[in-house]
């Protein structure tokens, strides 16, 4: 197409010769002769639009020339920018979350059999267990099991626990799946807001990217380029990308152990959670449950315990699946979290993308952006000159008739 749109320049050109030597031979000749000229002049106009979005023309240093290479930092930024306040801010990840049922869907997960655990006590421990289980009132061991339990777990900061677990978990590279998940996320995020970014590239570009509809193509070019990146992390285990994430969870770990406000914020929301009646409720019917169980494996000759914990797993979840109350506080929470987390954390995840965009190759970025737009660029030097010539030939006739 480049070949074309030149060839078509040349034509012009030879066209322009030819009429201007038999423009007295017939006045017909003036027509073809002011629309080659314009058409030369409009095809050499887009030649040089289009060659200097990605370079300078003839090498020149013209000003405002090679406009995309030359200002790869500043649309990092306005990138960086862009996602920060259209993405990552609490309505978007709220309204995000509002749809997504998390508790409902680990409550799901946990009811299948063959997802428990199990676990086992020794045959001596056992027959003293069962003994002591009979023995006492099981309504008011439960409620104090519940009491001791809740009192403990109201006692313990479970903050600086869980940063412990998650610091752990990314040492031990079990935060490989989360990560994934979060790419996965983002993904799909992307997607449901392409016209809100296409909106902005087209509302930010300037006169001649609209005019020549250069912006669609570089929105399009743009979200290529995002979904090619996440794809690469997805697969990548050593992309770039990933260490960023880990450590932004790292510092995650660290704030859940060391930062007194989100410590803080986790306690509030804890003591939520144990102050929910639907939590004690279920409580009581999982210690029955738990005390029958175990009461009828301890009573075996072997005095095993296998199976449970499964069972215990596998009653939290149908109550997690079943009770809508509960699937609120849980979910809620999880909002919350997640929702702070963008607050606290946006900005780390913005200046990740910035310094992506800006560390990658000038050349390579231009030729892969021309690459994505393609034919186009050439259609619109051949929509010039055509466009041109047309302009010239009606020029031409109201110099005629006045």
């Amino acid at each position: 197409m480049r070949l074309v749109a030149t060839a078509l320049l040349v034509l012009m050109a030879a066209v322009f010769l030819t009429a201007r030597h038999f423009q007295d031979l017939h006045p017909a000749w003036g027509y073809v002769l002011a629309f080659s000229e314009a058409a030369m002049v409009g095809g050499l106009a887009d030649w040089f639009a289009v060659t200097a979005l990605f370079r300078h023309p003839l090498g020149l240093p013209i000003p405002h020339t090679a406009i995309i290479p030359e200002n790869k930092d500043r649309i990092a930024d306005t990138m960086a920018q862009f996602l920060r306040e259209n993405f990552l801010i609490p309505p978007v990840v709220a309204r995000r979350l509002a749809g997504m049922n998390l508790a409902g869907a680990a409550g799901n997960w946990l009811a299948d059999p063959a997802t428990g655990g199990s676990g086992r006590i020794r045959d001596g421990a056992a027959e003293l267990l069962a003994q002591v289980l009979e023995s006492l009132d099981p309504e008011r061991l439960g409620t104090q099991v519940r009491g001791g339990l809740f009192r403990q777990i109201d006692k313990l900061e479970v903050s600086p626990l869980l940063g412990q677990m998650l610091g752990a978990a990314i040492a031990d590279g079990r935060h490989m799946p989360v990560i994934e998940s979060l790419v996965r996320w983002a993904g799909l995020t992307l997607e449901d807001n392409e016209e809100l970014v296409r909106q902005l590239i087209h509302t930010r570009a300037n006169a001649i990217l609209r005019w020549t509809g250069l912006d669609e193509r570089l929105a399009n070019s743009v979200l290529d380029g995002l979904y090619k990146l996440l794809a690469e992390v997805i697969v990548d285990p050593d992309h770039p990308l990933r260490g960023k994430i880990e450590e932004g969870l790292a510092k995650l770990a660290s704030d859940l152990q060391h930062d007194a406000e989100l410590r803080e914020r986790v306690e509030r929301l804890k003591g939520e959670l144990l102050a929910n009646p639907a939590v004690s409720n279920w409580w009581q019917g999982v210690w029955e449950r738990l005390r029958t169980g175990m009461l009828a494996r301890l009573r075996r000759p072997e005095g095993q315990l296998g199976g449970q914990l499964g069972e215990a797993l596998a009653e939290l979840g149908r109550h997690l699946r079943d009770d809508p109350a509960l699937q609120h506080q849980i979910n809620r929470f999880a909002r919350r979290t997640v929702v702070g987390m963008s607050v606290r954390y946006g900005d780390q995840i913005v200046r990740l993308v910035s310094e992506t965009v800006k560390r990658w190759d000038a050349e390579t970025v231009t030729a892969r952006i021309e690459g994505a737009v393609g034919r186009d660029l050439q259609f619109i030097r051949i929509n010039g000159t055509l466009v041109g010539g047309l302009v010239g030939v009606i020029i031409h006739t109201v110099d005629q008739l006045l």
